[in-house]
């Protein structure tokens, strides 16, 4: 079992880096002069690929931490864990937003400024800390 959580925990902590990062190329996307399409291009593939990989680190991650769920029982019947789950359920919704914004840009669909990016480029940061607080403090 310390292996399975080892792992869970390497494969969160990767994953929330990716979700970390990639709002952070679209502050610079948002941010790009229209005329320069080399730049816009780069930073396209940038996140894409980043995506790519992030979405690959969060599969085991969520994984890992079914397996915990369900294998060992952690957390079982406890209220923190509810909690946790709907922070699970949140950061899988933000890795979809974060999908859904790189498509608006490849469209030139996007409508949002660098600063509104800015801000939600701290939304995964309020995440790991509400889950990382569960799981350690484990409130309720």
């Amino acid at each position: 079992m310390l292996w399975v959580k080892a792992l869970h925990i390497v494969f969160v902590a990767s994953w929330f880096a990716g979700l970390f990062y990639l709002p952070r190329i679209y502050v610079n996307l948002a941010m790009v002069d229209p005329g320069s399409i080399a730049e816009r291009g780069r930073l396209l593939l940038m996140a894409r690929k980043l995506l790519r990989f992030t979405t690959m680190l969060a599969v085991p991650a969520l994984g890992l931490g079914l397996w915990l769920w369900l294998g060992w029982g952690i957390g079982r019947g406890s209220g923190w864990l509810h909690a946790k789950l709907v922070v699970v359920l949140l950061a899988i919704g933000y890795h979809h937003a974060c999908a859904l914004l790189l498509r608006k840009f490849e469209r030139n669909a996007d409508t949002h400024g660098h600063r509104w990016y800015r801000w939600f480029n701290e939304v995964p940061v309020l995440l790991l800390l509400a889950a990382v607080v569960l799981v350690v403090v484990k409130p309720f």
